[in-house]
């Protein structure tokens, strides 16, 4: 089997719904440059929440592919 990343939200280290812990997981980042990005992003328009919520919609939480 290929040797692949897979973005999955991440169920240890969430404050909402675990999309930035999945992407600085995915991005091997501090989940903290990623939760400021977002709320950057929300600062200067609704981009980041819009982001957030598709992100959160498409992504399927790690524990469920382990199972």
């Amino acid at each position: 089997m290929e040797n692949y990343k897979k973005l999955t939200r991440s169920t240890s280290d969430k404050k909402i719904a675990g999309v930035c812990g999945g992407i600085s997981k995915y991005l091997n980042v501090d989940p903290t440059v990623v939760r400021i990005l977002f709320l950057i992003a929300l600062i200067c328009g609704s981009l980041g929440l819009w982001i957030y919520i598709i992100v959160w919609l498409c992504t399927p939480e790690d524990n469920l592919l382990e199972r």
